[in-house]
């Protein structure tokens, strides 16, 4: 392998672009050009370190390609831990009562808790799934015991699955708004059950942005 080609190995691999392997060097991007073109005969030894930086190769394998290609190391990466975010789990009266309150949730209004990696963009609370209405034959299925997650925030488009209270309703409801001729309707991802349209004095409480089965 060629000088150049090393060079253009290394530059690929770090999935760094020409222009900022230029400043990481102090040199034109035309000069970037002509190192991996092979057009450029002469590498200064500044220039070479200041690549090997930036790509993690080791100079002297890029210059005269001896040794191994990066510097090796006995530390072993420690995963970084996920963020979590801490939500209650409440009924689905209250689900269907929550935008009434002045305060939704107040610190002391659930004993019991459940996280998720889902940083949400308003009030957010966990439901346990009832029923069968979201238990589909094919794709998506949402059985009956599973804990869905609302975000009162998050867009409500066609499509997403929604947590909604009709007018004729105390409780919330859990399905899948869709649109038609528009008008959006609830439609259960189960077929056995019908399709219920939102129309005047219904309300999208919330879109369900995860969903887990407890053990």
């Amino acid at each position: 392998m060629e000088r150049h080609e090393r060079i253009a190995k290394a530059i690929a691999v770090s999935g760094m672009k020409k222009g900022e392997i230029a400043a990481a060097c102090g040199v034109a991007n035309s000069a970037v050009t002509q190192w991996i073109s092979g057009e450029s005969k002469s590498l200064r030894p500044e220039n070479l370190y200041a690549l090997a930086k930036a790509t993690g190769f080791r100079a002297e394998w890029l210059a005269i390609g001896e040794g191994p290609e990066v510097e090796e190391s006995n530390v072993e990466a420690i995963p970084q831990p996920k963020m979590s975010f801490r939500y209650p789990v409440i009924s689905w009266v209250a689900a269907g009562a929550w935008a009434e309150a002045v305060e939704p949730f107040p610190p002391g209004f659930s004993d019991r808790y459940e996280v998720s990696d889902y940083d949400s963009k308003g009030v957010a609370f966990w439901l346990e799934v009832k029923g069968d209405s979201m238990t589909s034959p094919v794709g998506t299925s949402i059985t009956e015991g599973m804990m869905i997650l609302v975000d009162t925030e998050a867009d409500a488009i066609p499509g997403k699955l929604v947590v909604a209270k009709l007018a004729d309703s105390n409780e919330a409801t859990f399905k899948k708004l869709v649109e038609d001729g528009g008008r959006r309707f609830l439609k259960p991802l189960n077929p056995a059950y019908p399709i219920e349209m939102c129309a005047e004095g219904c309300r999208i409480v919330g879109v369900v942005v995860r969903a887990m089965m407890k053990l």
